[in-house]
């Protein structure tokens, strides 16, 4: 290789490392984001499974009272029919 063409090989080599440092910093970048999107979308799960264990605890409970107050009501209908 003659002086001239290694140092154009050189200059492209440099240009590349440069496109390769940016392009790698981009991907850091969209990387980023999106591990700040899944922690976000994490949370939200979350608080959405607080919120359904909450309103299971309260189904449930009414669930509980709705057949206790029905069976009192079946026995004093029997008691007083």
């Amino acid at each position: 290789m003659t002086p001239p063409e290694s140092g154009a090989v050189a200059l492209e080599l440099e240009r590349l490392r440069g496109v390769m440092a940016t392009g790698i910093a981009e991907i850091k970048g969209e990387l980023k984001a999106a591990l700040q999107r899944t922690d976000t979308a994490e949370e939200d799960i979350r608080q959405l499974e607080t919120r359904v264990s909450a309103l299971e605890r309260r189904v449930w409970t009414a669930s509980g009272a709705a057949a206790a107050v029905g069976g009192a009501a079946g026995w004093l209908r029997r008691r007083t029919g």
